[in-house]
């Protein structure tokens, strides 16, 4: 059985961050994906756009997060659906979230960074793989052909 999700869209505000008991940073953020189309019979563009909440738990991710993220952003995301429950006064309530782990989890920063930020010091691209620092690859690069108007 096969549990993964892979979506590109923007961020719908600031991430937000948390520290747990462990001392390990969590983030959480909104994601908007949007669908495109032209009506067949009355020739109109349509628009539907989703919202997918985000919990990251890699380390090295939270801390892209932290530096280089902000409303507005676009983002590939890779992660796992995760459904959440709880009670709270007497009634079950209930979440689905893309969990982004250390393992099998990815984020790729899909905006360019502005020039006055540094690039990461910590020895992790935007995927939170360990980049090759030697050779000056990190891989985790805008791809400037990349279509904004391709739907997915």
């Amino acid at each position: 059985m096969v549990n993964k999700v892979i979506l590109i869209g923007n961020v719908g505000k600031k991430p937000e961050f948390r520290t747990l008991t462990s001392g390990d940073r969590v983030a959480s953020f909104s994601l908007a994906t949007s669908e495109r189309w032209r009506d067949k019979t009355s020739g109109e563009r349509k628009e539907v756009t989703d919202w997918h909440n985000v919990v990251v738990f890699a380390q090295p991710l939270v801390e892209v997060l932290e530096r280089y993220v902000d409303k507005g952003s676009k983002l590939f995301v890779e992660g796992q659906m995760k459904t959440r429950e709880w009670e709270k006064d007497g009634v079950k309530r209930y979440t689905t979230e893309v969990v982004v782990k250390a393992i099998g989890g990815a984020i790729q920063l899909l905006d360019r960074v502005e020039s006055n930020r540094p690039p990461p010091a910590d020895g992790y691209d935007s995927y939170g793989k360990s980049s090759d620092r030697s050779s000056g690859r990190s891989g985790g690069g805008r791809n400037d052909d990349f279509d904004d108007e391709i739907p997915f």
